[in-house]
């Protein structure tokens, strides 16, 4: 004989029915194609319904990017969780993690998901505004920064989320430049000229940069701001300025389309200026510690093969050409590598380095960039009156720090081999030259400790900045004394000056081109004693290899 169910008893087969069609309907929203893409509808619905395409632009520009269904090219059924959303530009420096990832997409055949478990996905965001917007929104985990240019953000509308450097994707190696129009062969020319750049930008820096090396300041030139590389480069073809720092391959166009002009100086020999770096949110990084050393991992994986295999590297430019192509950019295979060509992909090595984590490393660390380049721009007004945090604040060496790779291939960059000097050399003409003040005391060439302190101060972030360059040191006296003996020991002057760069820096002794030109270049009057101190001085000069 049946029995009747209690009041209880409903209750309970209620309760686990309902318990039953809730997780039912959780494992369908979240483990199917079909699930996903309610959520994804629903989620669209709730921020107004906008239509953005898959790579996060929306089709006005000012708009940021909000999140696609990723896995709509992919195949792949993972949530918003499983997958890093990283923005970047239309720029050679992250193919080593776009050639890791086997494109742009999400997608299960990234070697990111196959050897670690999760996905990554590039969001080409050119516009520097909405891709700013994108990162605070979270619609972009990791974001891209150049480390020079990042203190004018990273005390500002940055600061709330507090935003962390996390890797070093590259160096800029020809892909940043300065071109003049004739009549212009050094950055002393430059002097009283109208020069169109974007400001805090990349850009600004390498013109900051190339000034201080000629021995200028920024008020020793007019600016033209512009709001891009792109239009700096149009309004230098229009030929209403005299000089423009561009972008390559820009940097071609506007020498064919300005008669005379020319290159003034690249990238390639101002080799450690712009480095390309990724920052996240705090808050981000704390939560995905584990992931994110992955991800780093597989990145340097990605630049090693590159830079030791052709194989790779046209692999790696022909994912760049068709994913670019994809998105608007029309770009060749050819095109692809040539913007590979004007970078370094930096290796696990080379980030040691740069987070200070090699304590024999005497090169440019990213504290120094970050540290000085805070300087620069809080004097000339660019930090919103704020100065930007110290870089202990800003940078978390974790990923690098726990993460171990060995192998020649994850060495960091050698220092670039220079033949003998010859003597050409010590005529030809210098880019840049500028001039800092030694004391010797009469008759001798010793170096002091407060010179040393002015060489360290003055000239060796120089030095170390356009490390592909030659350096030029001319030793200069006045006039009391025979011109023999003061072309002697003006040399000896300029031989200790390269004696303590090498063996303090480490900096190759062929690099140096060392000349004594006695008394027979003064820059003021031996009439007088500020005259004659100023004369006995020694010129440090930057020439093309």
């Amino acid at each position: 004989m049946a029995k009747r169910l209690t009041t209880f008893s409903k209750l309970l087969i209620t309760m686990l029915i309902v318990g039953a069609l809730v997780f039912g309907g959780n494992w369908f929203l979240n483990n199917t194609n079909a699930g996903q893409s309610i959520q994804d509808q629903a989620e669209n619905l709730e921020q107004g319904g906008s239509d953005y395409s898959s790579n996060g632009n929306s089709g006005n520009s000012s708009s940021p990017a909000t999140r696609p269904n990723s896995n709509s090219n992919s195949g792949s059924s993972a949530n918003r969780d499983d997958i890093i959303k990283i923005g970047v530009v239309t720029w050679g420096g992250y193919a080593a993690g776009q050639y890791f990832n086997e494109g742009f997409e999400a997608s299960k055949a990234s070697r990111f998901y196959k050897d670690y478990g999760f996905q990554v996905e590039f969001v080409v965001l050119d516009d520097f505004v909405p891709s700013r917007a994108a990162w605070k929104n979270n619609d972009v985990d990791l974001l891209w920064a150049t480390i020079d240019a990042f203190p004018t953000e990273s005390g500002g509308d940055l600061a709330q989320f507090d935003p962390v450097v996390l890797f070093q994707a590259d160096w800029s190696r020809g892909g940043d430049a300065i071109v003049a129009r004739r009549g212009i062969s050094k950055v002393s020319d430059l002097k009283g000229k109208k020069i169109a750049v974007a400001e805090l930008t990349p850009s600004h820096s390498f013109l900051l940069w190339m000034l201080e090396a000629g021995g200028l300041t920024q008020d020793d030139v007019t600016i033209v701001a512009q709001e891009s590389a792109i239009q700096a480069a149009a309004i230098f073809k229009s030929q209403r300025v005299d000089a423009a720092v561009v972008w390559s391959p820009d940097d071609i166009l506007s020498v064919k389309a300005v008669p005379g002009s020319r290159v003034l100086e690249s990238t390639r020999s101002a080799s450690n200026i712009i480095a390309d770096v990724f920052f996240a949110k705090k808050s981000y990084v704390n939560k995905n510690k584990k992931r994110l050393e992955q991800l780093y991992e597989g990145w340097m994986k990605g630049a090693a093969e590159i830079n030791n295999s052709p194989t790779a590297r046209k692999k790696a430019a022909t994912i760049l050409g068709r994913e670019f192509t994809e998105r608007g950019t029309a770009l060749s295979t050819e095109e692809a590598d040539e913007m590979i060509g004007n970078v370094r992909l930096v290796t696990h090595g080379d980030n040691k380095n740069f987070f200070g984590l090699n304590k024999d490393f005497k090169g440019v660390t990213g504290e120094s960039l970050y540290s000085r380049m805070s300087n620069v721009y809080n004097d000339l007004g660019h930090t919103g009156g704020k100065f930007p945090p110290a870089w202990s604040q800003i940078n978390y060496p974790g990923l690098v720090n726990n993460t171990t790779l060995t192998g020649e291939a994850h060495f960091p960059e050698k220092t670039k081999e220079f033949a003998t000097a010859t003597k050409a050399d010590e005529t030809k003409e210098a880019v840049a030259s500028k001039q800092v003040s030694i004391s010797f005391r009469t008759g001798e060439y010793q170096l002091d400790e407060n010179s040393k302190y002015i060489i360290d101060k003055e000239f060796v972030p120089i030095a170390n900045a356009f490390s592909n360059a030659r350096i030029r040191i001319e030793g200069n006296t006045d006039n009391t004394g025979s011109r023999a003996t003061n072309l002697a020991l003006s040399k000896k002057r300029a031989q200790a000056v390269a004696n303590y760069l090498a063996s303090e820096y480490n900096m190759s002794r062929n690099r140096f081109v060392v000349v004594g030109n006695g008394p027979d270049k003064p820059v003021a009057s031996n009439d007088t004693e500020r005259g004659r101190s100023n004369n006995r001085r020694t010129d440090f000069e930057l020439i093309s290899d």
